[in-house]
């Protein structure tokens, strides 16, 4: 699985991911303009096979009118440190594997 992160991540979190995940990037790490719109960032992730990690619900919208790929993965969980993000993203480790592989583009973890 390739996990692009968004800007609302810290980019410290691919060491720990691409361990579970596979390849792992953030928006600021490609040659995306810096801070990349939402609709740049969706058209990466789209042309380079990668899942969107996101706080954003913008790209929820962008699923709703253009489907998928990119698949989206939304944590909803509000303010949250690096350490949480990296432990709220693991512990769903198995849905986020399931996403890849069905035929549905977003997941919400709460």
């Amino acid at each position: 699985m390739k996990l692009l992160l968004d800007a609302n991540l810290s980019w410290r979190l691919i060491p720990v991911l691409s361990e579970h995940f596979g390849e792992c990037t953030h928006v600021n790490k490609t040659d995306l303009p810096k801070p990349a719109s939402d609709t740049e960032i969706w058209n990466y992730a789209a042309m380079n096979g990668y899942t969107i990690v996101t706080q954003d619900s913008d790209f929820l919208n962008f699923l709703e009118t253009k489907g998928f790929p990119p698949k989206v993965i939304l944590i909803r969980a509000g303010n949250m440190t690096r350490k949480m993000a990296e432990e709220i993203l693991i512990h769903a480790k198995t849905e986020i594997s399931e996403l890849e592989n069905n035929n549905y583009g977003l997941l919400e973890i709460i």
